[in-house]
């Protein structure tokens, strides 16, 4: 089994103060994999101290010297890149494939996006005889989710490191061990002491001691909108900044005048990829009351013909979701699917036949769903599509919006009728006709699902002040 007992803090890799054990199960085995030691308040008031100090002298690098160092660190990182993607499929069933290329790669994306915006970056404006100046914020915590793990631990550390910030990474105690080793790469690349920490830990613990500190400046956050709900409510305490990237519930329009060939398809694999474990997995599939049939079709042998398996094997399957918690929650909301009467097209409860361990779940298509379902309210966060027949455009449009969430939105169809649609859907990102994610491009939500972005130019200005210099050039 794996160990990462230790916390990395002041450039040093440390024993906790009053930590607990901590075993982390492989879902694809239900057997501990790795252990780890869940921080203490003891281990935050140490790391964010000790990011304080570094910060004193760290703000006042150049652009130059940070550039320099974020290159460092790409390097040693692409070193690192298979040991990395084996903690990812080990710890939350990404299979290797898809850990060597999406999980990991991504992060690559996000690192050469923090590049360009910092070269680009206008650290200072002149307004009449003043001047309006972006400094770095601070100390920042850093609360990163199992779903996505490194992903999100470089699109928070890549821009703080490039605006000036230190940072206590807290990463989820579902997934640590990518984490650890992308401590020991900001250890190799020459980070200076104290501007990245590492302490291990759970939410209530860890989390809750970083938002409520008085010496951290801002919190960044990604996971479910309860535990950013939560984080929100503890750094009020102290009137600190707080981001936030939060749950989902994406709709995918495909309109009258979409190519069915290529948006059912697209709409599928976004979904399916990562067993559905996806903040952006637009899983509601919005489709015209009189193509259903003919889509539902289509789907079912897209998800017919998706094959579940293990994660340690190079391959097009999906694995299991992170945990036994996650696949309880995804059965209960297919029971309640059946259970309000929607129709099953593929899949169901259960594990995949002839499956007996793991916490895999059947590629499920639901059809005949109406918006006001369980089903199609929830995030799922699984592998599980519900198809959503509407009227009329104005139709697709009003069930689209008809959520408390605003990460993103997919739509399908020809210029003019995209033109029509698009600006009108209540989310941070529109993708249009299979677009793709992009490093550089603002990542962030409406409505709760979140605030702030993250992501090249737009991510670096989040963990930045704005300063006026008042008459400065009088």
């Amino acid at each position: 089994m794996r160990s990462y007992l230790k916390q990395f803090i002041d450039g040093a890799w440390v024993e906790s103060e009053g930590g607990t054990r901590h075993a982390v199960i492989n879902p694809a085995t239900e057997e501990p994999v790795t252990e780890i030691t869940l921080g203490s308040q003891a281990d935050v008031d140490k790391a964010v101290a000790a990011a304080a100090r570094a910060f004193e002298s760290f703000s006042r690098t150049t652009v130059e010297e940070r550039i320099a160092l974020i290159e460092r660190i790409l390097t040693a990182y692409k070193a690192r890149a298979g040991d990395m993607a084996e903690a990812i499929s080990l710890e939350m069933g990404a299979p290797l494939s898809l850990a060597k290329t999406a999980q990991v790669g991504s992060g690559i994306g996000h690192w050469k996006a923090a590049i360009d915006a910092l070269r680009s970056f206008q650290f200072e404006e002149q307004i009449g005889n003043s001047l309006v100046v972006h400094e770095p914020i601070g100390v920042v915590a850093m609360i990163t989710p199992w779903n996505w793990p490194l992903n999100q631990i470089v699109s928070k550390v890549a821009p703080a490191l490039a605006a000036g910030c230190t940072m206590i990474l807290k990463p989820s105690e579902e997934a640590p061990s990518v984490a650890a080793i992308f401590a020991e790469v900001l250890d190799a690349a020459g980070a200076p002491a104290g501007v990245f920490n590492l302490v291990q830990g759970d939410g209530p613990g860890v989390g809750t001691a970083l938002s409520r500190h008085p010496k951290v400046d801002m919190v960044s956050f990604t996971g479910s909108t309860r535990a950013g709900i939560l984080v929100a409510k503890n750094a009020a305490e102290t009137v600190k900044r707080v981001h936030q990237e939060l749950g989902g519930k994406s709709p995918s329009v495909v309109l009258e005048s979409a190519d069915l060939s290529r948006a059912v398809p697209g709409t599928l694999f976004s979904v399916l990829m990562n067993s559905g474990q996806s903040c952006i997995a637009p899983a509601r599939l919005l489709v015209p009351k009189h193509l259903q049939d003919q889509v539902a079709a289509m789907a079912a042998e897209v998800m017919k013909a998706t094959q579940t398996g293990d994660p340690a094997e190079e391959g097009r399957h999906i694995g299991p979701v992170v945990n036994k918690a996650q696949w309880d929650k995804i059965q209960g909301l297919i029971a309640k699917g059946l259970e309000e009467g929607a129709k099953l097209e593929t899949g169901g409860p259960g594990r995949p036949d002839g499956v007996e361990t793991g916490y895999f779940v059947k590629p499920t298509l639901f059809s005949g769903v109406r918006n006001d379902m369980t089903i199609a309210r929830e995030e799922i966060f699984g592998p599980v599509v519900t198809i959503i027949p509407y009227e009329d455009e104005e139709d697709a449009i009003r069930i689209a919006n008809d959520t408390d969430y605003g990460l993103s939105a997919v739509i399908f169809g020809d210029a003019e009728s995209v033109k029509r649609v698009a600006p009108r859907l209540r989310a941070g990102m529109v993708y249009v006709n299979g677009g793709q994610p992009d490093p550089s491009l603002p990542f962030g939500g409406y409505k709760q699902s979140g605030n702030g972005r993250e992501h090249g130019k737009f991510g670096l200005a989040e963990f930045m002040e704005v300063k006026a210099l008042v008459g400065a050039l009088a």
